[in-house]
């Protein structure tokens, strides 16, 4: 297949490289440092399931010269993604699927409003990755996932296509008949470790281990709860109790994505995670105090991050 790669962190960095390595054509969009790094010397990712240079490697920081794409993952941050759909619209084919593998539940939507609807999967990723050094991916846990399917929940040919390149290239997949329920599922498991994360400073390990914040936490989770069974997403009735379970059998030392920004002064994805629980419960009429304070904490640092 012919896939681009778009935004080359942790998440970019390692799905691509593992679809390269199985012989697909991998296109990278990078920028900066990084960008010239993975020109000059490949793309090196580092990993306990085998380390693998990607070299040459295609990379570009514009996706407008790249043709005849079959398949753009969409690995930037969630307040690039708007800005990033206006940039593939132009070059999308009636054969160009579209997969966003970011955190938030809102994504398939906005990218809806940009994109031909019949262009968009739903998709969403498993993985604790980062950036190491320009032009290094470095995988640090989590058994390496990817989640998705069409948003009108049918096993389509054209899914079971992508699903076989997945495959092909090692990495587990799931292609679900409910992806509404997939994204809802990941988002209460990111979010609920993500914003506490950043305002604590601290790891999974530690916070698991406070049983304040432990109880944060969960209160956290029963507000995402609250909102998904009014916007009629079903979940399952044991969901926290699974995601918790997921949550303690992470890593000690396990951090975010959001929570690493957060404390490097970047901006973050605030806004799509605790930011949308509160944003969905004034919408709704949900009580989400819980998350309300811890975003509403963290929103003075977000502000700064973004002067």
């Amino acid at each position: 297949m012919n896939i681009v790669i778009y935004g080359t962190g942790g998440v970019g960095g390692y799905f691509g490289a593992r679809l390269a390595q199985a012989g697909n054509k991998v296109t990278f969009i990078a920028r900066g440092k990084h960008l010239e790094t993975i020109q000059q010397k490949g793309l090196q990712l580092k990993s306990s399931k085998g380390n693998y240079l990607v070299y040459p490697a295609s990379a570009t920081s514009t996706i407008a010269e790249i043709k005849n794409i079959d398949l753009i993952l969409i690995c930037v941050k969630t307040w690039q993604l708007s800005e990033v759909a206006q940039q593939i619209k132009p070059i999308l084919n009636k054969n160009t699927k579209v997969i966003s593998l970011l955190n938030g539940v809102e994504n398939e939507a906005i990218l809806c409003k940009i994109l031909p609807k019949k262009s968009v999967l739903g998709g969403l990723c498993k993985i604790v990755s980062k950036v190491e050094d320009y032009g290094v991916i470095n995988h640090i846990s989590y058994e390496p996932t990817i989640v998705f399917g069409e948003l009108n929940n049918k096993k389509t040919e054209r899914a079971q296509k992508i699903e076989r390149a997945f495959i092909n290239a090692e990495i587990k997949t799931k292609l679900t008949t409910n992806i509404q329920q997939e994204i809802w599922t990941k988002f209460l498991f990111i979010t609920t470790i993500s914003g506490i994360g950043a305002l604590t400073r601290a790891s999974i390990g530690e916070m698991i281990s406070s049983e304040e914040i432990k109880k944060i936490m969960y209160k956290t989770a029963e507000e995402i709860v609250a909102i998904a069974k009014v916007k009629k997403i079903n979940l399952p009735v044991n969901l926290i109790k699974k995601q918790f379970e997921l949550i303690e059998n992470q890593p000690y030392n396990t951090t975010s994505s959001l929570q690493r920004d957060i404390m490097a002064g970047k901006p973050s994805e605030l806004e799509a995670q605790n930011g949308t629980i509160v944003k969905l419960g004034v919408e709704l009429g949900v009580p989400t105090p819980v998350n309300s304070v811890i975003y509403n904490c963290l929103l003075l640092q977000e502000k700064k991050a973004r002067c």
